[in-house]
């Protein structure tokens, strides 16, 4: 071996380093939306954040001199990303956070790699391994256990209840937006231009929702809403995104999906430290088993 193959790391430890990225990233994000919610109509802070984000993404490159053209059938797969990750799915994760903690919100959200295993077996015949399956398995159970703790904690009222359901709605929308980029993977597009047009279309439908229903498309100027917005758009949507769209890419979409079991425990502290949050004996066992869940998804192999 080589003094340059000791230097390079391997693909795996890329794809680890990938996935501590986005959790760490992804992990914040949950609470930073919080300091959106109140003062500007939901749709309008999605819209700025995509439409920050697939600006920033589109523009470089066009800078650095990358194509953006997409063939019809590209352009379709895009437009089906951005809609159900980007529009539908956040959509719900607002919503979900005006009614539950962020940290519920997140771990609802370490269920993805499960629906990524029974969506891409019933759609395109994909063969998980059984360490997936049962790794996967674990998580949902791990995600029951916690969000039915925390629905007891608040003595199963509407609102728990209707916050854990929203959540689950944007974690499943999230799963048919993975198949779309995994469509306009087999469709030859490259990382950059599909998700920067996979943005751009998930803003415009959120425009679009927004006139329908008749929302404000207000910004606040607050120091705390425009940091928050930075966060969200840069590192919780340009950088994150385009990392765990590689990782999956190259490693699967279901060793992708264990940043949803590593953003759980930091959106949990971060929940603790400035939302006030008390978990008790039941979130904690939901969520050694989702950690367990995920830890055999990780060890598992890619799935064919």
């Amino acid at each position: 071996m080589t003094l340059s193959e000791l230097r390079r790391p391997s693909a795996g430890v890329l794809a680890v380093a990938g996935v501590a990225i986005c959790a760490i990233i992804w992990g914040t994000t949950w609470y930073a939306i919080t300091w959106q919610l109140g003062v500007v109509d939901p749709v309008a802070s999605l819209t700025w954040r995509f439409g920050l984000a697939a600006l920033i993404i589109l523009v470089g490159c066009a800078a650095t001199g990358r194509s953006l053209k997409l063939t019809r059938s590209q352009h379709l797969a895009a437009l089906g990303q951005g809609a159900f990750v980007f529009a539908i799915s956040y959509t719900f994760t607002y919503a979900a956070e005006g009614h539950v903690t962020s940290a519920i919100v997140a771990v609802v959200f370490a269920s993805l790699a499960f629906l990524n295993l029974v969506l891409f077996r019933i759609v395109v015949r994909q063969k998980a391994s059984r360490e997936a399956w049962i790794g996967a398995t674990l998580g949902i159970v791990g995600v029951a256990v916690l969000s039915g703790g925390e629905a007891m904690r608040a003595g199963f009222d509407a609102r728990a209840l209707t916050g854990i359901g929203l959540a689950v709605l944007a974690v499943s929308s999230s799963a048919i937006g993975n198949y779309y980029s995994w469509k306009g993977q087999q469709l030859g597009t490259a990382i950059l231009p599909q998700t920067g047009w996979a943005m751009a279309y998930g803003t415009a439908m959120l425009v679009l929702h927004g006139l329908v229903t008749g929302a404000r498309f207000t910004i606040d100027l607050s120091p705390g809403y425009l940091i928050s917005l930075a966060h969200l758009s840069i590192l919780g949507s340009v950088v994150a995104f385009l990392v765990y769209f590689a990782v999956a890419r190259a490693r699967g979409y279901a060793l992708a999906s264990y940043i949803s079991a590593l953003t759980p425990p930091i959106a949990m502290l971060v929940s603790v430290m400035f939302e006030d949050a008390r978990f008790g004996w039941t979130a904690l066992i939901g969520l050694l088993l989702v950690l367990a869940g995920q830890a055999l998804l990780i060890r598992a192999p890619k799935a064919v």
